[in-house]
């Protein structure tokens, strides 16, 4: 069946697929209609939807449901993360799945309600105190809201850990049409599936002889070396295992690549369209986890452009970082970074290219 959604909605609608117990949440901008949609259709499908009085409540009632193994979701947008780090090291210290989905704003502070990826760093690198990772997955339409939001999910309880699904203030509001099951399999965990699929989980109505204990905290030297030994090797599997990318106009040598990801990916294959016109062949990776990062195909592309790398963001160039050293010196990275509160415009894109090519742009230099 294909619908005209939202964004928002399609969030919405993938959550309620993928099976998840319970979702706590808090209004924010532009992420609201998340929330709102949830809040009529979990209690439909006997799910339990609170509004918690603040972001630091929200994801400590995602903890408490995490660890008596339900599958749960929060929602935010930028502000929100922050107050959620604390409760997010927590999460990964414990070994706890869930699904986060942050809806980017512009602007530190309070900034503004516009889309931006100001949020890169933060998400890939910065996450939460004591070195925490979590998949970071960013779709760049509605349809793959829907798809990765599912698959988000799986890879929360494949890995015990939390899964991001980032977006943009446009992705979250934008309406597209969306391929939808008519009919679907009701994933959702009961009580006697929690027992047999997450063992570990701390659940007194099903462990009442050996009760699990969920802790982050390890006093002893040797239990902590073990804890971040298996942490580490967790990180290891997921590079190894969960990189996903999209190639695009690369099945021969082009004059240059773009990387891009999110809304402004679909900006640049526009732009690549038009350049194609005027015999500029221009192709584009798009990563879709942006951790783990697809350091090896870029390295791999290094030799297959003229002109090298340009990284199209709406920040103030922060994916960057991770291009130039996926290229280890292999050829130029540029950057075309901009917040402005809209939307980079194919024509921009097209003439900063033309730029590079004239010789008229610098190389990025850290």
């Amino acid at each position: 069946m294909r619908i005209l959604c939202k964004g928002c909605e399609a969030l919405g609608k993938a959550t309620i697929r993928a099976g998840c117990n319970a979702f706590f949440g808090y209004p924010i901008t532009p992420q609201t209609e998340l929330v709102a949609y949830l809040s009529k259709k979990m209690p439909e499908h006997n799910r339990l939807i609170i509004q918690a009085e603040s972001e630091i409540s929200a994801i400590n009632m995602v903890y408490g449901a995490a660890a008596a193994g339900f599958r749960v979701m929060t929602s935010t947008a930028s502000p929100g993360m922050s107050l959620k780090a604390e409760g997010i090291s927590y999460i990964v210290g414990s070994e706890l799945p869930c699904v986060i989905v942050n809806v980017c704003r512009v602007g530190p502070g309070l900034g503004g309600i516009q889309p931006s990826q100001q949020d890169y760093f933060f998400m890939t690198k910065g996450l939460g105190h004591g070195g925490v990772r979590a998949i970071v997955l960013a779709p760049n339409s509605v349809q793959e809201i829907y798809d990765l939001t599912i698959e988000a999910f799986d890879l929360a309880d494949k890995y015990r850990n939390p899964v991001i699904i980032f977006l943009d203030g446009t992705l979250g509001q934008v309406m597209e049409s969306l391929d939808i099951e008519d009919e679907y399999e009701d994933r959702v965990h009961t009580l006697s599936d929690i027992i047999s699929l997450k063992p570990w989980s701390s659940n007194g109505k099903l462990h009442r002889k050996n009760r699990n204990i969920i802790k982050s905290l390890n006093l002893d030297n040797d239990d902590l070396k073990r804890h971040m030994d298996n942490l580490s090797n967790k990180y290891l599997q997921i590079k190894k295992n969960e990189i996903r990318y999209e190639k695009i106009y690369l099945d021969k040598k082009v004059d240059i690549i773009l990387v891009c990801f999110g809304m402004i990916s679909r900006t640049c294959e526009k732009a690549a369209e038009e350049l194609k016109k005027e015999n500029i062949e221009v192709g584009i990776i798009r990563p879709i986890t942006l951790w783990p990062f697809p350091y090896d195909i870029i390295k791999h592309m290094s030799e297959d452009t003229k002109y090298g790398f340009l990284c199209v963001e709406m920040n103030f160039g922060q994916m960057i970082e991770d291009v130039i050293l996926s290229s280890y010196g292999n050829n130029k990275v540029y950057s075309y970074a901009e917040v402005s509160g809209d939307i980079i415009d194919y024509e921009s894109v097209i003439k900063y290219v033309k730029g590079i090519i004239k010789g008229e742009v610098n190389e990025y230099k850290v």
